[in-house]
């Protein structure tokens, strides 16, 4: 299964596109759509094109991740996108603990897409606006 465009657009929109590495909120070095890694570092800058390659090596890895997570649990492509948009945000680790799995593998979708609000906060900031908005999209993706 793949990400849909609409899952594409979440991340992109969301992410926002960013050519000079920076630190985020709680202190990663992210560069492109949100791209972190070892490789991320101050002063590192990439092309458009270099930010695409790499968002699209972001979520071949996070696609892939995710589906080995709900195996044969019945999954629309919706809450594909929308599980695929809310590991590559909170990372695969806090994924594969999550409620949204949780409840998703368990067949309790209403469960799985209320789970979405319960990642709002990053770090010691709570209730992050921006979060917020993007677990009501990734939710709204889900129940599509």
């Amino acid at each position: 299964m793949r990400t849909n465009q609409a899952g594409i657009d979440l991340i992109k929109s969301f992410e926002g596109l960013r050519l000079t590495a920076y630190q985020d909120v709680r202190g990663i070095w992210t560069i492109g759509y949100g791209t972190t890694g070892p490789w991320v570092h101050r002063g590192l800058t990439i092309s458009p094109m270099e930010a695409e390659e790499k968002l699209k090596d972001h979520l071949l890895f996070t696609e892939k991740f995710v589906a080995k997570q709900i195996g044969e649990a019945p999954t629309t492509s919706g809450q594909f996108s929308a599980m695929v948009s809310f590991a590559y945000n909170v990372g695969v680790g806090n994924f594969q603990k999550s409620s949204v799995l949780k409840y998703h593998k368990s067949g309790k979708t209403l469960a799985a897409a209320a789970a979405f609000m319960m990642w709002v906060n990053a770090g010691k900031l709570k209730n992050v606006a921006g979060l917020i908005r993007r677990r009501n999209a990734e939710r709204k993706l889900y129940v599509s």
